[in-house]
C-alpha cells in the first residue's frame, strides 16, 4: 500500500490537533505532584481519559485484531476483562485509595507491611508493566512498517521519540487530556472499521458461512483454561497497576474518581468488537498476511484516504498513549519508592521531576533493546503476561492491606509480594506450554499471605 496526499493530510491534521492538546496539558505542570497525579484536581473526564488512554492502546486495537485473525471472538478478553476490572475498581476500591492520600501502590502496602514491601512490589510491578510496554512497541512497529518502507528498529526509535514528546512535558495531564481526545477519535475508528468490515464480510450470515462456530465465535476458542486466565489477568492486573491507581487518586474527590472508573468500564469493551470484526474479515480475505498488520492494512486498503489518515494517526497516538502512560507509572514508582527512599530522601521537587523524566527515557530505551527479536510475536500474549505478573505481585497483598489489615502480618505481606511473582515467572520459564502462570502465581501469593499471617505477629506499622 502507498500513502497518498489525502492520507498524509488526514494524518498531519490529526497529529496537529492532539499535539496542541498536549502542549496545553504541559502548561499545567508546575510541580512533581502536577506531573504524577495532576495536583489531585482532575474531573471524571480526565480520570477516565487517563485510564482508557492507557488501557485502550495497541493491545486493544492492533493486538485484538491480530488475535481475532488467529482465533476469533476470544480476542475480546482484553477489552472485556479491562471493562470488568474498571467496574470493580469503581465499586470496591476507589474510596479507600483516594482517601489514603498516597501516590503509589507500594506506598499503600508499606502502611501495613513495612518498608520492605515497597521496593519489592515496585520492582516486580515495573517488570510486569515493562512487558506491556514491549507489546505497545510491537504494535507501533506493525503500524509504521505497514505505512512506510522502514525497518523495525527505525520504527521503534521513532516510537521512543514520540513517547518522550507525549509524556515528558505533560505527565498525568498529558495522558489524561490527550486520552480524552484520542478516545473520541478511537471510537470513530472502531465504529467505522467495524461497520465496514461487517458489511464487506456479508454480515452475520457471511461470518457464519466463512468460519465454523468453534473456535471463531467462542469466548473460549483457545481453551477454557487459557481464556479464563486471560480475562482474569486483566481483572487482577488493572487493580494492581500503578497507572490506573494513579488515575483515580488524581480525581478532585471520590465521586469524580469513581465516575471516571465507571465511564471506563462502560466504554472500553465495545472498542474490541470493531477490532475483532476487522481481524475476521482480513483472515477471510487475506489469510497470508502478517497477523499483526491486519488492522492497519485494512484501514489503508478499504477506507477513504482522508479518513484512513485520521484513523492511522489515531492508532499511532493510541499506542503511544498507552506506552507513555505505562512508562509514567514505572517512573513514578521507581522515583517515589526507590530513589527518594533509598538514594535521595531530601530530593527537591525539581530534582524529583527531573529524575522521573529521566526514568521515562531509560524505560523507553530499554524497551527497544528488549523487543529486538520479538517481531511477529503475539501482542496480546505480552499484555496478558504483563497483567498476570502485576496481579501476582500486588493483588492479594493490596486487598489484605485494604480490607483485613488486622489479620495480615508484615512478614506475610512482604513474602507474598516476593513469592507470588517469582512463582509466576518461574512457571512461565519452565512450563511455557502448561497451565497459565497466572494460576500458580496467585495461589502462591494467597497461601503465603494467609499461612504466614497465621504464625507471625501482626505488629503495627508506622505510616510510610
Amino acid at each position: 500500500m502507498v500513502l497518498t496526499t489525502s492520507h498524509l493530510i488526514g494524518i498531519v491534521a490529526t497529529l496537529v490537533v492532539i499535539t496542541g492538546v498536549g502542549i496545553y496539558a504541559g502548561s499545567k505542570v508546575k510541580s512533581a505532584a502536577d506531573f504524577s497525579v495532576g495536583g489531585r484536581k482532575a474531573g471524571s473526564g480526565v480520570v477516565a481519559g487517563t485510564i482508557m488512554g492507557t488501557l485502550v492502546g495497541g493491545a486493544s486495537t492492533i493486538g485484538t485484531a491480530q488475535l481475532a485473525f488467529q482465533f476469533g471472538l476470544s480476542a475480546w478478553w482484553f477489552c472485556l476483562g479491562a471493562g470488568i476490572a474498571c467496574g470493580v475498581l469503581g465499586i470496591g476500591l476507589v474510596r479507600r485509595l483516594h482517601e489514603s492520600s498516597v501516590e503509589t501502590i507500594p506506598q499503600y502496602l508499606t502502611r501495613t507491611y513495612g518498608n520492605a514491601a515497597g521496593p519489592i512490589s515496585s520492582i516486580f510491578s515495573s517488570i510486569g508493566i515493562f512487558f506491556n510496554i514491549i507489546a505497545q512497541l510491537l504494535a507501533f512497529v506493525a503500524i509504521l512498517t505497514s505505512m512506510f518502507a522502514i525497518g523495525h528498529l527505525t520504527a521503534a526509535c521513532i516510537g521512543v521519540l514520540l513517547v518522550l514528546v507525549y509524556v515528558m512535558f505533560g505527565g498525568l495531564w498529558g495522558t489524561g487530556l490527550v486520552g480524552v481526545v484520542k478516545l473520541l477519535l478511537l471510537y470513530v475508528c472502531a465504529i467505522a472499521c467495524g461497520w465496514v468490515a461487517y458489511s464487506m464480510v456479508g454480515g452475520a450470515s457471511g461470518l457464519m458461512a466463512k468460519f465454523p462456530s468453534h473456535p471463531w465465535f467462542s469466548l473460549f476458542g483457545r481453551g477454557v483454561d487459557k481464556d479464563l486466565a486471560a480475562g482474569f489477568s486483566l481483572l487482577v492486573g488493572v487493580i494492581s497497576t500503578q497507572t490506573y491507581i494513579q488515575a483515580v487518586v488524581s480525581g478532585r474527590n471520590v465521586g469524580e474518581a469513581r465516575k471516571g472508573a465507571f465511564i471506563s468500564a462502560i466504554f472500553i469493551p465495545p472498542v474490541g468488537i470493531g477490532s475483532i470484526l476487522v481481524g475476521l474479515y482480513m483472515k477471510s480475505a487475506f489469510p497470508g498476511i502478517a497477523s499483526a498488520e491486519a488492522f492497519p492494512l485494512f484501514v489503508m486498503k478499504f477506507l477513504p484516504p482522508w479518513l484512513a489518515g485520521v484513523i492511522l494517526a489515531t492508532l499511532l497516538i493510541a499506542v503511544i498513549g498507552t506506552w507513555a502512560g505505562l512508562s509514567l507509572g514505572i517512573s513514578t514508582m521507581l522515583t517515589k519508592d526507590i530513589y527518594r527512599k533509598f538514594f535521595r530522601k531530601q530530593a527537591s521537587d525539581r530534582e524529583t521531576l527531573t529524575v522521573q523524566r529521566l526514568m521515562i527515557l531509560a524505560v523507553c530505551v530499554l524497551s527497544v533493546v528488549a523487543a529486538q527479536g520479538s517481531a511477529g510475536s503475539l501482542i496480546l500474549g505480552w499484555s496478558f503476561l504483563s497483567m498476570g505478573l502485576r496481579g501476582c505481585t500486588i493483588f492479594f497483598p493490596l486487598l489484605g492491606a485494604m480490607f483485613f489489615p488486622r489479620f495480615v502480618s508484615p512478614i506475610a505481606g512482604v513474602a507474598a509480594t516476593l513469592l507470588g511473582p517469582l512463582a509466576c515467572l518461574l512457571w512461565y520459564v519452565f512450563y511455557p506450554k502448561g497451565l497459565d502462570p497466572l494460576y500458580p502465581g496467585l495461589v502462591v501469593s494467597l497461601l503465603t499471605l494467609i499461612l504466614v499471617s497465621m504464625f507471625t505477629a501482626k505488629t503495627d506499622v508506622a505510616e510510610a
